[in-house]
C-alpha cells in the first residue's frame, strides 16, 4: 500500500469536515439558494476557514490509538483527552459534540469501562461512531473479515453499541477497504450486496437489523433522486447519503461539495465522503487551496505517515 493513502484519507476527512462546518444544520432549501462552492469560514460555529470539528478530531484520536497496536482502552482514553484536554482539536477548542458521545464521556469519567460504556438503545444511533472509523480502513485491510468485524464492533461500541451503528461502521470500513485495494466503486458496491448480508447472518444479526440497510444492500441507490436522500445525523441517513454522493459524482471536489449541499449534518456527511473520495481520487485531485487552508495540515500529514509506519 502506498503511504500516501494514509495521508489522503485523513486529509479527505478534514477537508470534507471543514467544508461542512460553516453550514452545519442549514437545510437543503437554504443551500440550494446559497450553495457551498468553496471553503469558507465562520457561519454556524463562527470558526475560521479550514477549521474541522469533532468528526476529524475523533478520527485522528482513533488513528493515534492504532499506532503501536490498538486497544479499546487507548481509544477511550484519547476520546477523554479530546474532550477534557482539547487533544487533536483544530484550534485548541472543542466546539461541537454529539449527544451520545457526550453521554458516554460522562459515563467513562464515572469509571465505567470502555467495553461497557456504549449506549444500546435504538435512539442512540447517531453517526458519532461512524464519523471516526476511516483509520480502520488502513489498519484492518489485511485482516480476516471476522477480525475486521469484531474490532469495528468493539470500537463503535465504546460510544454507539446498538447493532445498527455497528453494521453502519462495518459497511463503511468494508467499502473503504475495497477501494483501497483498487476496486472500482460500483464493483465494491455490488460485491457488498452479495457478501455482507450472508456474513451478518453468520454473526447472528437479526433480519430486522439487516433490513435497515436494504437500500444499500438491495437497491441501486445511485439511481435515487436527491429528494429521497436524507442527511440528518441518524447513522443510516449519513451512511446512505455518503455512498450516494460517491456513486453519483466523478471527482473529489464534486463529491464533497455534493455532500455539504445536502444540508443538515453537513460536516459529518462530507467528512465520510471525503475519506472515500480520497481513496478513489487521491491527494492530487484535491484542490490545493483547500489542503493549504486546513488547520494543522502538517500534523495531519505526519499522523498519516506514522499510521502507515506503525
Amino acid at each position: 500500500m502506498n503511504k500516501n493513502k494514509c495521508i489522503d484519507i485523513l486529509l479527505g476527512v478534514a477537508i470534507g469536515d471543514a467544508l461542512g462546518v460553516p453550514v452545519e444544520f442549514k437545510n437543503r432549501e437554504y443551500l440550494k439558494e446559497n450553495p457551498v462552492i468553496d471553503m469558507i469560514g465562520f457561519g454556524t460555529h463562527n470558526q475560521p476557514a479550514g477549521t474541522w470539528s469533532d468528526d476529524s478530531s475523533l478520527t485522528f484520536c482513533l488513528a493515534e490509538s492504532l499506532i503501536d497496536g490498538y486497544t479499546i482502552e487507548k481509544s477511550a482514553n484519547n476520546l477523554l483527552k479530546w474532550y477534557s484536554e482539547n487533544y487533536w482539536t483544530a484550534d485548541g477548542e472543542v466546539f461541537d459534540i454529539g449527544n451520545t458521545t457526550l453521554k458516554v464521556i460522562i459515563i467513562l469519567k464515572c469509571g465505567v469501562s470502555a467495553s461497557e460504556s456504549g449506549l444500546t438503545t435504538e435512539q442512540s444511533n447517531g453517526n458519532g461512531s461512524l464519523m471516526r472509523m476511516s483509520p480502520l480502513i488502513i489498519y484492518l485491510k489485511d485482516k480476516p473479515i471476522e477480525t475486521r468485524y469484531n474490532l469495528i464492533k468493539e470500537e463503535s461500541s465504546i460510544t454507539h453499541a446498538h447493532m445498527v451503528s455497528v453494521i453502519a461502521c462495518f459497511y463503511f470500513v468494508e467499502f473503504g477497504i475495497g477501494l483501497l485495494k483498487g476496486k472500482e466503486k460500483f464493483e465494491v458496491y455490488k460485491e457488498l450486496q452479495k457478501t455482507m448480508p450472508d456474513f451478518l447472518r453468520t454473526q447472528s444479526i437479526s433480519e430486522k437489523e439487516i433490513k435497515y440497510f436494504e437500500r444499500l444492500l438491495v437497491s441501486n441507490i445511485n439511481e435515487d433522486e436527491e429528494d429521497i436522500i436524507f442527511s440528518t445525523g441518524y447513522v443510516i441517513h449519513t451512511l446512505t447519503a455518503s455512498i450516494w454522493c460517491i456513486l453519483t459524482t466523478n471527482n473529489f471536489e464534486e463529491a464533497v461539495l455534493k455532500a455539504v449541499n445536502l444540508g443538515q449534518d453537513t460536516d459529518t456527511t462530507a467528512s465520510i465522503v471525503g475519506a472515500l473520495a480520497a481513496l478513489i481520487y487521491g491527494q492530487s485531485q484535491m484542490p490545493e487551496k483547500w489542503i493549504n487552508t486546513i488547520k494543522r495540515k502538517d500534523d495531519i500529514m505526519d499522523l498519516g505517515d506514522r499510521l502507515f509506519n506503525s
